[in-house]
């Protein structure tokens, strides 16, 4: 394996060819991207996944609320090393300084091969739930078949409906869009920014003003008994939890084409984890006041069905058509800042060559865009929503709290690094950080081994690609 010094020396001989990419990204823009990104299909859909499996209001809360202090404690960290070091790849370009280049290159090979594929599939997999709230006919089984897993004590189920061609559709529709013009994706999700918060924020008052609900919903409030099925329950809604609060690290990724980064992106960070959060507690009470319990763990489509019982399907349609709008923003700024990892590995030999190319004309990294978007196209036809938001959950929390720790090394072995902002609460913030981030990818790994596996095999296979672009780069 390669050492700390060998891969800070190849950083200082290679040039810096990403600098092709231009800083079109306002501090708007930068917010937008944070915002845009976490607020998406998780909160509409994740709701009803954590009171399911958490079976309980306060394990419910419990999981929003350590979900968001994880994900602020990861943005505190995030903030130092997006102001340092604002680069394109965001984490591409961390490990590979703070560890080693192999670290870099298995986390750009996970983002591009299982992260970003597997992350854009479950969006466009959400929008195509919402969609089927208003068109029933997209939920239809085409066909259905039964798997044998070895070692599983029942078949799995794999069954093709409609959404899952629709939802390659759109993956492949917001590639195009962002291939003409970061500043065009830019503008767009600020756009579609205002309209999901707003969406979020109408469900909301409306639900506590309007709203026949009661406070008698919140029940049962504690679980049953106290045993170790807590633990497992809090865990499982805690996974689900964090995928709602994923896309604060996005911006990081876009570092070389954020304008003035070493303010705008510890501002867009750390300030908008913090109001997403308060959203999300918020947005929960407004579920369990308007529907019982069991209710909102049963339903699968819980944003809609909360407006539909203070104000009748009418209401519920437009809501829901505003949170396909919202699900599309949360593709959008997926697919604007997922390609700017491959863009920067092929850029240092490390990746497909057609990925590091940059459009003459549109400035953007045309390459690295279709390839996402082709897989990610692929992959949203073989998966279910929570299926396949427990892979993409696995395998990045396995690199966040890697760059993390490659923050806290970088501490020591580069301590003349301009730091614009350094991470409140060091080292106590980041330390909890990557404790937490392991210990979820466990748990993740214990409750769903088979797909969990799959992401691990695919994240290694890295290593012999690794090794064969290491001899055509000549390193």
């Amino acid at each position: 394996m390669l050492g700390i010094s060998e891969g800070i020396i190849e950083d200082r001989q290679r040039p810096r060819e990403q600098l092709d990419l231009v800083r079109d990204l306002g501090p708007w823009a930068a917010s937008a991207i944070v915002v845009g990104t976490m607020i998406g299909t998780g909160i509409f859909l994740k709701p009803s996944e954590m009171a399911l499996v958490g079976g309980s209001v306060s394990i419910v809360y419990a999981a929003w609320i350590a979900g968001g202090l994880l994900s602020l404690f990861g943005a505190l960290s995030f903030a130092e090393l997006g102001a340092a070091i604002p680069e394109a790849g965001g984490q591409y370009a961390y490990l590979k300084r703070g560890l080693a280049p192999v670290y870099g290159f298995l986390f750009g090979w996970m983002h591009s091969t299982v992260g970003e594929s597997s992350s854009a599939a479950s969006i466009a997999a959400g929008f195509a739930r919402f969609s089927s709230f208003l068109i029933p006919a997209i939920a239809v089984p085409i066909f259905s078949c039964h798997v044998t897993i070895p070692f599983s004590g029942k078949p799995y189920e794999f069954v093709f409906t409609w959404a899952q061609p629709m939802a390659f559709g759109v993956i492949l529709l917001f590639t195009f869009i962002n291939y003409l013009g970061v500043r065009i994706g830019g503008d767009v999700q600020v756009g579609l920014t205002f309209l999901k918060i707003g969406a979020v924020l109408a469900i909301v008052a409306a639900g506590f003003w309007f709203g026949h609900g009661s406070w008698s919903h919140f029940r049962p409030f504690w679980p049953a008994q106290a045993s170790g099925g807590i633990l497992t329950s809090f865990l499982a809604a805690l996974a689900a939890a964090l995928w709602a609060y994923d896309g604060w690290e996005d911006l990081n990724r876009v570092g070389s084409e954020v304008q003035n980064p070493q303010r705008n992106i510890p501002l867009a960070l750390v300030g908008g984890t913090i109001l997403v959060a308060a959203i999300y507690l918020v947005f929960s009470a407004v579920c369990f006041y308007a529907l019982p319990f069991a209710n909102v763990a049963g339903s699968s489509h819980v944003a809609s069905d909360v407006v539909e019982s203070f104000a009748g399907h009418g209401a519920a349609f437009w809501i829901t058509l505003a949170m396909i709008v919202a699900a599309l923003g949360t593709l959008n700024s997926s697919l604007l800042s997922g390609a700017r990892v491959p863009y920067a590995m092929a850029r240092d030999g490390l990746f497909f060559r057609m990925t590091g190319s940059v459009h003459p004309k549109f400035r953007t990294p045309g390459g690295a865009l279709i390839f996402q978007g082709v897989l990610a196209g692929l992959m949203a036809l073989t998966g279910t929503f929570e299926e396949l938001t427990s892979l993409f959950v696995f395998a990045a929390w396995i690199f966040y709290g890697l760059s993390v720790v490659a923050m806290l090394r970088l501490r020591r072995i580069a301590p003349n690094l301009e730091r614009p902002y350094r991470t409140w609460g060091y080292p106590v913030v980041p330390a909890l950080f990557v404790a937490g981030a392991f210990a979820l990818t466990i748990s993740i790994w214990i409750e769903r081994p088979v797909r969990s596996s799959i992401g691990l095999a695919l994240i290694l296979s890295g290593l012999a690609f690794y090794r064969f672009w290491r001899r055509q780069a000549n390193f």
